[in-house]
């Protein structure tokens, strides 16, 4: 039997699941997929291991220790779920299965798109905008209560608020905040206390629960009635992690129903320790003011003296300025008169004796006169040098020493025999008069 001309090649069976898993996970990337939980078993490694199947077909599926800490609830045979998970093969056994990354109920995950959806587009209309939001009143005359008669949170908000301000009116209008009447009676609540304008400000609220508990306060009809509440609305629905859309349109979110009780109710203790305060420092004030008066009160009436005594001591003062007034007008009278005859002694005495130094000024004089004539003769002889000098050095000196100056028709003074050639006209200046002449030879030198 003769051998084929191309072989199949032989596959290990390590080489052929690998290439398969290869194949699966480039092709079918990471999904959420839908089944019915069985056969889990929890490793002692914190590996959860279960099957996920439907009327069809079924897979096996792991969910490793770091991603199972993650879960919000405990996964139990036959709960209808939704896996996020990347198909794979386990090349050990050679078996299909699903690896998760993260388990939710059948359902949430539609809630939470239409959560998503609503408040996009509730966001992009302006339900959300801060400057629509109101602030709350300080000193509110009467609260309302929209929640459930039986709701655990109506006891919290009541316990919070007597606690703070147990003279505030509380009014209660009930509505459901669970199941499927629970959203008209929420929104006829809202209307009921705007129509009935009993109250200052609203709390809607409701204790903590799943997405599905709470979702009456993600519905759209809530959130326009309490969008168009002419009362600021306090929203303190589920726990601190919890939001819904009626947390985002209201005039302010508490974090839970307390918290919202907390935002209105005044603090009994708090109030009275801020008046407190004031009033010391209103008394502190006044005391002071008072003392400040009471001295300014003592000053002017040390300074406030009878009429007839203040004439008296100011009679007294101008008669005694006038005597000081008048023994220093003698005074400076006589110092002026012996001045005076000191300079009358000594103008006489000047006028008689003839001036001193007058001889010594005459000498000056003429000594000063006879310099001046010396200092400009020396000066016209160094003159009359400087003109013979440049007399004898001006182009006009050299002329009339028979020199004359050779210029081009252009004017232009020559120099040199280069510059002129064989019949060119040129002008002589002499030291009296010009003359015309044309080259008929020259010589270079």
């Amino acid at each position: 039997m003769n051998a084929s001309p191309h072989p199949v090649p032989v596959l290990p069976v390590s080489l052929l699941v690998s290439s398969a898993r290869l194949l699966i996970e480039r092709h079918l990337a990471l999904a959420w997929i839908s089944g019915e939980v069985s056969n889990i078993s929890r490793a002692a490694s914190g590996h959860v291991y279960f099957m996920l199947k439907d009327a069809q077909a079924q897979c096996r599926c792991v969910l490793f220790r770091q991603k199972a800490q993650l879960l919000g609830f405990a996964l139990a045979d036959g709960m209808q779920v939704e896996v996020r998970a990347t198909p794979t093969i386990y090349e050990a056994r050679g078996e299909f299965q699903l690896n998760v990354e993260t388990v939710r109920q059948a359902g949430v995950g539609a809630l939470y798109e239409r959560f998503a959806r609503l408040k996009a587009r509730l966001e992009a209309a302006g339900w959300f905008a801060a400057e629509r939001k109101r602030p709350l009143p300080r000193f509110p005359r009467a609260v309302g209560i929209v929640t459930s008669l039986r709701a655990a949170a109506l006891s919290d908000v009541l316990t919070t608020l007597a606690r703070r301000m147990p003279s505030l009116p509380v009014i209660l209008y009930p509505a459901s905040v669970q199941g499927s009447a629970a959203t008209a009676e929420v929104v006829a609540a809202i209307a009921s206390a705007n129509a009935r304008a009993e109250v200052d400000v609203l709390i809607v609220c409701r204790g903590g629960g799943s997405i599905e508990d709470l979702w009456v306060f993600n519905e759209e009809s809530v959130a326009r009635a309490v969008l168009d509440s002419r009362i600021p609305i306090v929203s303190g629905v589920g726990h601190e992690t919890d939001f819904t859309i009626c947390d985002f349109v209201a005039d302010a979110r508490a974090p839970t129903p307390t918290g919202a009780a907390a935002l209105l109710g005044v603090d009994r203790a708090a109030l009275r320790s801020e008046i407190a305060a004031l009033f010391a420092r209103w008394r502190r004030a006044a005391e002071r003011g008072l003392e400040t008066r009471m001295q300014r009160l003592d000053g002017v009436s040390r300074r406030l003296v009878h009429p007839a005594d203040r004439i008296a001591a100011q009679h007294e003062h101008l008669g005694a300025l006038a005597l000081r007034l008048s023994r220093a007008t003698g005074r400076a009278q006589a110092e002026r008169r012996q001045a005076l005859a000191v300079f009358g002694r000594a103008l006489a005495r000047l006028l008689r004796a003839p001036p001193k130094g007058s001889a010594e000024l005459e000498r000056v004089r003429e000594r000063w006169q006879r310099g001046t004539r010396e200092h400009l003769g020396a000066l016209a002889h160094k003159l009359a040098r400087f003109e013979s000098g440049l007399r004898h050095l001006s182009p006009q000196g050299v002329l009339e020493r028979g020199y004359s100056i050779v210029m081009t028709a252009a004017g232009v003074i020559v120099q040199d025999a280069a510059q002129t050639a064989v019949g060119d006209h040129l002008r002589l200046r002499f030291a009296r008069g010009t003359a015309a002449a044309q080259v008929s030879d020259k010589t270079a030198v």
